[in-house]
């Protein structure tokens, strides 16, 4: 079990937020590669999960797979994860699936909805891709780990049967992620005083729906 505290910055220079995390007391330094990190989301035919999360419902589910890096054609090493929440902490169930394409997402689906048929919600299909870039840090004692998302992409599966490219793009916005064990929470309020940033509610399943909606 882990938290996940966000700060959704918006109108900021990438370099002003990475130049406060290195500047970070905690010794943050980076640990990976920056990688592209794709995801599609999946749900019910009545948007459930995007509901119960508008709606701030404490225990929910968010379902998605997952790849990294971008081939339009063929996706490998793709895994299905569903995302375990209860208000602030989370887990996550993960499942190796076989490669697939994005002009035929008959079988991923299908896939999805056997491995998540034990789970509350059945008949899940997809809704958003969205693709970000992201940037890794790690504290000097290993307790926490910052994540920086920047060029959010987002398509809408709802409105177009098909992907040719990313019609919504966020440029503006970077997405600042604290992770840590649940043991750890004690020391966050040191690590989070050095970030001058409001830290906000944000998912970015909610955020693209609600960008596709408005198009």
């Amino acid at each position: 079990m882990r938290y996940e505290r966000k700060y959704r910055i918006e109108n900021l220079h990438p370099n002003v937020l990475l130049q406060s995390i290195r500047l970070h007391p905690a010794g943050f330094r980076k640990i990976y590669p920056d990688r592209q990190i794709n995801n599609i989301y999946f749900d019910t035919p009545e948007l459930l999960t995007y509901k119960e999360n508008v709606m701030g419902i404490a225990k929910r589910n968010k379902y998605r797979v997952r790849w990294y890096g971008f081939e339009p054609t063929k996706i490998k090493k793709a895994q299905f994860e569903i995302k375990h929440r209860h208000n602030e902490v989370g887990t996550k169930t993960i499942h190796k699936v076989a490669d697939f394409s994005l002009d035929n997402l008959k079988d991923i689906t299908k896939t999805v909805n056997d491995l998540s048929n034990s789970y509350r919600y059945a008949h899940l299909q997809p809704v958003l891709m969205n693709s970000y870039v992201r940037s890794y840090f790690g504290s000097y004692d290993n307790k926490f780990r910052v994540t920086v998302d920047s060029r959010l992409r987002y398509h809408s599966w709802l409105t177009a049967s098909k992907f040719v490219n990313y019609k919504i793009e966020e440029d503006n916005i970077l997405i600042l992620e604290i992770k840590y064990d649940k043991l750890t929470d004690e020391d966050i309020d040191y690590v989070m005083q050095y970030f001058p940033y409001r830290r906000t509610k944000n998912s970015k399943y909610v955020n693209g729906v609600d960008l596709c909606l408005m198009i």
